[in-house]
């Protein structure tokens, strides 16, 4: 598969990126080997090879999945400018 210049314009476009002619022709011919390289790739035949989700055999430690509220609410309104009944004071944005 190949790309052309008209489709780099286009890909420019979406993503709304100015590219010069030169530009152009030259990612037209960096895609177009990506490409090539993924197409070769597609030819590996793949049939007995398990999948892989990690190339090492770890497992991460896990938390309980607990729903909390931090228990730091005094830590965290000790920096606070101000606060009221365990909240925020912020001033007032709509009248």
């Amino acid at each position: 598969m190949t790309i052309d210049t008209a489709a780099i314009t286009k890909i420019a476009r979406l993503a709304s990126i100015e590219i010069t002619d030169a530009e152009k022709e030259h990612y037209a011919r960096e895609l177009s080997g990506i490409l090539q390289w993924i197409e070769q790739l597609s030819e590996v035949n793949t049939d007995n090879v398990p999948q892989l989700s990690s190339v090492s055999e770890i497992t991460l430690p896990r938390r309980r999945d607990e729903v909390t509220d931090g228990h730091t609410r005094e830590a965290i309104l000790a920096n606070a400018p101000a606060s009221e009944y365990g909240c925020f004071v912020v001033p007032k944005v709509i009248e």
